[in-house]
């Protein structure tokens, strides 16, 4: 158990320093980012959100409740539709309580939803490595997974805080915000480790319900404000350069 919880806390604290690393680009701009840059931004975000969800998410969830002997959609559909009701619920209290719709908040809010599972998923895979030393393969897995979520949550750590930043906030204020949405990882991933055994069935739905929190978030907030007046295309150019970023390194580094 020691030794799990020790690997854990590496895989997951490489994860978080990755977020950390990608929030800290907000540093790189001394004023506030022009209007344009900011389209960009937003739709760069709404890019790394939707495949985040696609690859980090769905398709985990989905592997999974297979190799559990579930009718792999259920949990994945199921889960899905439980995130974004959940996202609906809380912006309407974010309205309620501020009485205007908080863009910032819900994004900060489904991004450190995002890194649970993840931290979780790694956390797992190192517990499951300690329960079969013998089996050296699944220490290599455990790896290679912390790797790949780690060198995904780069451009994630970035797309918390430069929107941010373009809403006014500060440059520490918005990297701060980056590193608290990443702090949950960490956290989760050691905790699993203790109760490895219980958590491990529910880990579709958790996956799932991440993803769509996640794909509300993008679809109710990012996609409109990046295409605002419709004048321009570039929401549209940065959510698709955000998409494909995001693809390429969960596929590449997953092989």
């Amino acid at each position: 158990m020691a030794q799990s919880l020790i690997w854990s806390a590496l895989g997951t604290g490489f994860a978080f320093l990755m977020t950390v690393s990608g929030a800290a680009t907000v540093f790189l701009f001394r004023e506030k980012i022009n209007e344009g840059l900011q389209k960009i931004f937003l739709g760069f975000a709404s890019g790394i959100m939707i495949a985040a969800s696609v690859w980090s998410l769905m398709i985990p969830a989905i592997e999974q409740a297979a190799e559990d002997g579930m009718l792999p959609w259920i949990p994945a559909a199921a889960g899905f539709l439980l995130g974004g009701l959940f996202l609906l619920v809380v912006d309407d209290i974010f309205v309620r309580c501020t009485e205007k719709r908080n863009r910032v908040n819900l994004l900060v809010f489904a991004v450190t939803l995002h890194n649970i599972p993840e931290g979780m998923a790694i956390g797992l895979a190192f517990a499951l490595a300690a329960q079969n030393m013998a089996q050296t393969e699944l220490y290599a897995a455990a790896f290679a997974l912390a790797l790949g979520i780690g060198v995904q949550n780069f451009p994630e750590g970035a797309a918390v805080s430069l929107p941010l930043r373009q809403e006014g906030m500060s440059a520490g204020k918005a990297f701060a915000c980056g590193v608290l949405s990443a702090a949950v990882e960490p956290l989760f991933g050691m905790a699993v480790v203790l109760v490895s055994g219980l958590i491990r069935p529910a880990m579709p739905w958790l996956l799932s319900f991440a993803a769509g929190a996640m794909i509300y978030v993008v679809v109710e907030e990012l996609i409109p404000e990046a295409n605002d007046g419709g004048c321009s295309h570039r929401g549209t150019v940065g959510s698709i350069a955000g998409f494909l970023l995001m693809m390429v390194l969960d596929v590449a580094l997953s092989l």
